[in-house]
């Protein structure tokens, strides 16, 4: 099996590249290539990932190239985790738009258009030469924003399925509140990337007793900090938002918090300046401490999962994964994506039924989901005015004087990475 990271130069690769070595018997790597046109770094990550294969006893090959049509050349699946524009690019997403006094985020808002509108064309370039070299690989996209990518990439029939680690990380967490295997612990986990709720959480399967009112009453603190909202939200809504949902439920706050501190992207850029210092160690064996605080926890387990899956060797039946709407969610057009459990094979994701949403949470999905469609637009066909219908959907937005002074702003800070502007 041929595995092909486009990307292959990130900081976080050595998490991916633990999870390959640990779990070989799920997803049996011969050959694995990390393909990214930044020299240096890739050196250094793929110096790591070869210590950390032999450390752990894994015979498989690793190959290092900024050749991309080498490096897809019989890939049986191609993982994309690409950064357009760099940490660089995120410090503007993170910042111009707290000037009009609106969330400033790389995955959502204005920031998120930002990136979208980078990220789709590249995207499909890619994919496009994956399937002249393998129109039969699965292309798993961990490249935010992930709904809007994922669409992008079945809108143009590729074989492609979005993954992100926000449910994985609730799995974890609950299985471990509640004193039981992640595996005994299935979501019901629904909305849109970076848009979701816990619905439900139920002990051994789709059809099992849900214990979630229990959950919410026995840890609803220890949630609600985690979350960052406030335990009476939790226990009115009845639900577990994701943390991003916070920009939403207190977008002033959020805003206010921002502009006191600084960028995230700040933050990870000096880690991953200690990093690559850390990479070049020729005496690491292993992921050191410091990656635990990049971002991107269960990475490699939701990988492994959904590669395995996919490519017909194993992987968990059911997985929450990024994949076409398809009538799951009535009140969406079909070729919407959604965030949702599936039961996941070699002929791809299959959403399972969702129990009808609560008209609070299926509106906003409805909202988001329209700016979704919009933004893929912008970012396919490019221009001015789409760019501001966009910003002007956006619930996070949504005045047009802020979505007039946004565009403006958005194709400034962004001109390089726009061929039509």
């Amino acid at each position: 099996m041929k595995l092909t990271v486009v990307g292959g130069g990130s900081t976080y690769t050595p998490e991916l590249i633990d999870g390959f070595a640990r779990l070989r018997d799920t997803l049996p790597v011969e050959e694995l290539v990390l393909v990214d046109p930044a020299a240096e770094r890739l050196e250094l990550v793929g110096g790591l990932a070869r210590r950390i294969f032999a450390a752990q006893g894994h015979g498989g090959r690793i190959v290092t190239t900024d050749d991309l049509d080498a490096g897809v050349d019989g890939a049986d699946a191609v993982l994309l985790q690409l950064r357009v524009g760099g940490q660089a690019a995120r410090e503007q997403d993170e910042t111009w738009p707290l000037e009009c006094g609106c969330v400033g985020q790389e995955t959502t808002g204005a920031g998120g258009l930002a990136k979208a509108l980078r990220t789709v064309p590249v995207v499909l370039d890619i994919a496009e030469r994956v399937r002249r070299a393998n129109p039969r690989a699965w292309i798993i996209d961990f490249t935010n924003p992930v709904g809007i990518v994922t669409r992008a990439l079945l809108q143009a029939g590729h074989r492609a399925a979005g993954l992100c680690n926000v449910a994985i990380g609730f799995q974890r967490k609950f299985a471990n509140l509640l004193g039981v295997a992640p595996a005994d612990v299935h979501l019901g986990h629904v909305g849109l990337n970076h848009l979701t709720w816990e619905t439900g959480v139920r002990l051994g399967g789709p059809q099992g007793e849900n214990v979630l009112p229990e959950l919410l009453a026995e840890h609803g603190d220890a949630i609600a900090d985690d979350v960052r909202l406030p335990r009476p939200l939790l226990d009115r809504l009845g639900v577990v938002p994701s943390y991003y949902l916070r920009y939403y439920y207190a977008h002033d706050e959020v805003v206010a918090e921002l502009r006191t501190k600084p960028s995230r992207a700040s933050e990870v850029a000096a880690m991953e300046r200690e990093l690559l210092t850390m990479y070049g160690d020729p005496a690491l064996h292993g992921k050191p401490a410091l990656l635990a605080r990049r971002g991107g926890a269960f990475y490699s387990e939701a990988a492994v999962d959904l590669a395995a899956a996919l490519l017909g060797g194993g992987g968990s039946p059911y997985q929450v994964v990024n994949a076409l709407n398809g009538g799951t969610l009535p009140f969406l057009p079909d070729d919407a994506v959604i965030e949702v459990q599936a039961a996941v094979g070699p002929s791809g994701p299959a959403p399972l039924p969702v129990p009808e949403l609560d008209p609070l949470f299926a509106g906003l999905v409805a909202n988001v989901t329209a700016y979704e469609e919009l933004a893929l637009e912008a970012a396919l066909r490019g221009g001015r005015d789409r760019v501001f219908r966009a910003l002007l959907a956006h619930p996070l937005i949504g005045q047009y004087a802020y979505a007039e002074t946004l565009t403006d702003q958005l194709i400034a800070h962004n001109r390089e990475h726009l061929a039509w502007a």
